[in-house]
């Protein structure tokens, strides 16, 4: 009985097997239990283990099997004195440290970045992407980061890395004087020159950024639809063969308004002409023919009518927020001059959160930005019976994204118009 009672104060088998994804530290759980001196120690490939006693960091092992003695043990036997062999249990906090890759975290900008773009002007770009992370030096990154946490993982140290990866990415984009329509073309080595910056800074946590990838590099929704104005009239090149163009096409079909007045002016001036020929001259003879006149000239085209843009017109939120931006009031005036063209069409509102709360808060607060955006267009002068909300919380992101994480892309609200919206 004595012998079962020491051998369960004892631990003789220390090792960590992790069933998670995103578990960056785990603390063997001892229970106040003493550690047998020569008990076995079995770090996995993956893995490193450092072993704190007293408050200070004592020694770190990597992937292997140990018998825990003062041969492979240098600084705990100077802490415990044990230089001249000592076989006693000892008492000392084990930490697993993950040094495998975390894949597939997010970065993007929370506001956009002001560059000054050599053929548009002073220009604002978003951009946002994804990056991986590993464990490069297990000591350091407990003193910096983990502390006494028992269980660290991805997300207590995304966001410090996103913000120091945003910080490098804002300076970069707006040193590069890359031009806006060369950037997509460039982001492999944006992402590499990003990567190579941060470096040191990272380094300091005890981490390193093994990939940082940039998806997308985008422009205000304003700034696209005047650039998608200024590509269509690259299209249509010389402006006067357009429409020149175009007035020979009405002609050649009657059917249409255009050509069907064309036809009908050609058509009256030939008969005037005819009878004038058939008129007699004072003595009887035949009048000299009357001069030919020349035709018309073609009508302009006909004026297009203007086309509803049903949208959607996006509007970010920040975390937790529902208060309308300066940014995104920007964003809701352009969409409330696009309603101008769409009569009494009805409007949509779908609002969405992230993942950082729960669905039921999230849930909550899209339908809290809903009412915020309402109230703004409501503000502008569209009728509020036209406006329909749909709250949609985390159910429908635009950026997938694990749960707890905060991602700037899936914190909206969409507006639409048109024939279904508000349905």
């Amino acid at each position: 009985m004595v012998f079962g009672f020491l051998k369960g104060e004892f631990i003789d088998v220390i090792h960590w097997v992790d069933d998670t994804s995103d578990t960056m530290v785990w603390r063997f759980e001892r229970q106040g239990h003493a550690i047998k001196y020569g008990a076995k120690l079995t770090v996995r490939e993956g893995q490193a283990a450092v072993f704190v006693h007293e408050g200070q960091l004592a020694d770190v092992f990597g992937p292997g099997l140990y018998m825990l003695e003062t041969n492979n043990m240098p600084i705990m036997t100077t802490l415990q004195h044990w230089d001249h062999g000592f076989d006693s249990p000892f008492k000392s906090e084990v930490y697993f440290v993950n040094t495998t890759r975390f894949n597939d975290l997010k970065w993007g900008t929370k506001n956009p970045i002001m560059t000054r773009d050599p053929e548009f002007g002073p220009v604002r770009i978003r951009a946002f992407g994804t990056y991986s992370m590993r464990v490069a030096d297990p000591a350091r990154f407990m003193t910096e980061i983990v502390g006494t946490d028992s269980e660290f993982t991805a997300d207590e140290i995304s966001f410090q890395i996103r913000n120091v990866i945003l910080q490098e990415m804002s300076r970069a984009l707006a040193a590069s004087n890359i031009p806006v329509l060369d950037m997509a073309a460039n982001t492999a080595d944006l992402g590499a020159l990003v990567a190579k910056a941060i470096a040191a800074k990272v380094a300091e946590y005890g981490l390193s950024l093994p990939e940082l990838y940039i998806e997308n590099i985008s422009l205000p929704e304003a700034v696209e639809a005047a650039l998608d104005k200024r590509t269509s009239m690259g299209i249509v090149g010389d402006l006067n063969k357009y429409m020149q163009f175009n007035a020979a096409e009405a002609m050649a079909n009657p059917n249409a308004g255009a050509g069907a007045a064309m036809t009908a002016g050609i058509g009256a001036a030939m008969g005037m002409g005819m009878a004038q020929q058939m008129q007699p001259g004072p003595w009887g003879a035949a009048a000299a023919p009357a001069p030919q006149m020349a035709p018309p000239p073609p009508p302009p085209p006909p004026v297009a009518a203007a086309v509803c843009a049903p949208g959607p017109y996006i509007v970010f939120f920040e975390w937790d927020k529902s208060d309308v931006t300066a940014e995104a009031a920007s964003i809701l005036d352009n969409a409330v001059t696009a309603y101008g063209d769409c009569g009494s069409a009805q409007v949509m509102l779908a609002g969405h959160a992230d993942k950082s709360g729960t669905p039921k808060y999230n849930l909550g607060l899209s339908e809290r930005r809903n009412v915020s955006v309402r109230a703004y267009l409501e503000g502008k002068g569209i009728p509020a019976g036209v406006i329909s909300m749909q709250a949609f919380g985390e159910g429908a992101p635009r950026v997938e994204t694990a749960d707890g994480v905060r991602e700037l892309q899936n914190r909206r609200v969409e507006i639409t118009y048109g024939p279904g919206s508000g349905q």
